[in-house]
């Protein structure tokens, strides 16, 4: 069972209560005629939380390989001769509709096609088309549940990657592993349910510590960050002489005093308080051993890559979340950033694919040879996709491609996901999401569009596969339930195995 802060919280004002009461009988009456759910502990919603997934899971744990800046689908995954065949020719009018533009190319004189400058192929018995930029991706193609009909409101960096790891484009919102550590909590008391990891050294949009925050969840389920070197997690190593019965020692004393501090205030941020402590204790061991990747065999280290030797880089942190996942961490994000190709793309994208690709491969390689594939969800994407249209002067190797919310492509893999599955369609241009027929739709008139996958319907499908119904995971705020969600999200069952 998972800790429950709601529950925490309704004995608090219990306590409160009595603490407070004037005494004996007359207290009693008040309480008497108190209304019943002020006494009576968690409501339903926290009940049914208390007791587990909602529904048998798919999936144990989630690894989340979030590509910052926006990976250009039309380059990688959604295949358009016919940007090729009109090459340097005018966005038709008639598929813009006048759609907003981003303030960096709005003002342009002129908006001309840009096919791709890389060859595609279909691959495995699926047929997924593919770029020659992933070919190691390529090679697990069989694996993937590829979705090329994302989309999203947000057109600029910083609220499109809040919307996808908050539910909100507005910062202060819990992060999905947040509301994952709330709602199942962890199978390893000696590590986080929630750890975050970031490709060193990259240079792209900025990665804030609110993207991987609780908001307003309590603060023992925000994410802990693992970093390179040394001391994988800040302050976690004892100061020099200092032993660790006597470490032990100094927590106790230090629970001691938090609690009085506690039975005085009655605030449930110093019961997370000793709790984190507790648990920073336990890592103190754990943490040294799941990141030493020194007893990895040589055949793993071919299957990553050589850069999977190299502490920080994007290898060796796949390599440290199929470590993690082995471990039972529930959730593990993984970030990775410099997709942001508003020029230079040819030259650009390619070395974002050479770090990338190997490694996305090795991992849903390593963890089904390892028999974990099965429980555990894989996902890989950016905030939004890149545009069909030329960012720029339109030249061989400088040109670039700017935001484009409307439609790009994710990949999934494992954890109950339909596996050889490319799911939705985009117009001929890549510009629009489309029917079958090829008919462009428009999803922002009705979110519930078949073939169209929001942000939100992503994340009640990653839910779902967990065991968790969105709509019942959810925190009383302020007077307003939230979730991650919010108000929207379907379930897209299409992608279910």
């Amino acid at each position: 069972m998972s800790p429950d802060p709601m529950h925490d919280q309704m004995s608090i004002t219990r306590r409160h209560f009595f603490g407070r009461s004037a005494a004996g009988l007359g207290g009693l009456a008040l309480a008497a005629m108190l209304p019943r759910p002020a006494l009576a502990g968690p409501d339903p919603a926290a009940l049914a939380r208390m007791l587990g997934p909602h529904f048998a899971p798919r999936a144990k744990r989630i690894i989340y390989l979030f590509q910052s800046g926006g990976p250009s689908q039309v380059d990688l995954f959604d295949y358009k001769p016919r940007l090729n065949k009109e090459h340097g020719q005018q966005l038709p009018d008639s598929v813009r509709h006048g759609q907003r533009l981003t303030g960096m190319s709005a003002n342009q004189s002129s908006i001309p096609l840009a096919g791709s400058p890389f060859k595609f192929r279909q691959w495995g018995g699926s047929g997924a088309w593919v770029s020659e930029l992933l070919p190691r991706t390529a090679s697990i193609a069989d694996e993937l549940c590829i979705v090329r009909s994302m989309w999203t409101e947000a057109i600029n960096h910083d609220p499109a990657i809040t919307f996808f790891q908050t539910g909100s484009q507005i910062a202060g919102r819990p992060s999905m592993g947040a509301w994952l550590s709330y709602g199942l909590g962890s199978d390893n008391d000696n590590l986080p349910a929630f750890v975050v990891l970031v490709s060193a050294g990259q240079g792209g949009q900025p990665l804030y510590a609110r993207l991987w925050g609780s908001g307003f969840l309590d603060s023992r389920y925000q994410g802990v960050q693992f970093r390179s070197g040394k001391e994988p997690v800040l302050y976690l190593s004892s100061p020099d002489g200092v032993c660790g019965s006597g470490r032990r020692a100094m927590l106790d004393k230090l629970a001691d005093l938090n609690r009085l501090q506690f039975e005085r205030e009655l605030d449930p941020e110093i019961e997370s308080r000793i709790a984190q402590y507790e648990l920073a204790y336990r890592m103190q061991t754990s943490v040294p051993d799941v990141t030493d990747l020194a007893a990895e065999p040589d055949e793993v280290f071919e299957l990553y890559g050589d850069d999977a030797r190299k502490p920080g880089t994007y290898a060796a942190n796949c390599l440290l979340a199929r470590r993690l996942a082995e471990r039972g961490v529930r959730f593990i994000q993984l970030y990775h950033q410099g997709w942001d190709q508003h020029g230079n793309l040819a030259g650009a994208i390619r070395g974002q694919c050479q770090e990338t690709d190997q490694a996305s491969a090795a991992l849903v390689t390593d963890l089904k040879r390892r028999g974990l594939l099965d429980d555990t969800l894989v996902v890989w994407g950016g905030e939004f996709g890149r545009t069909s249209y030329c960012q720029g002067k339109l030249s061989p190797d400088e040109f670039g491609r700017d935001h484009h919310p409307r439609c790009f492509t994710m990949w999934m893999a494992g954890g109950g996901v339909k596996p050889g599955l490319t799911y939705g369609h985009t117009d001929d241009y890549g510009y629009n999401l489309a029917d079958e027929s090829g008919a462009p739709i428009n999803p922002t008139k009705d979110h519930d569009t078949p073939g169209a996958v929001h942000v939100h319907d992503l994340q009640a499908t990653m839910l779902h596969l967990l065991g968790i119904d969105h709509e019942r995971l959810n925190y009383l705020y302020q007077g307003r339930r939230f979730r991650l969600t919010d108000v929207h999200g379907h379930v897209k069952r299409e992608l279910l195995a």
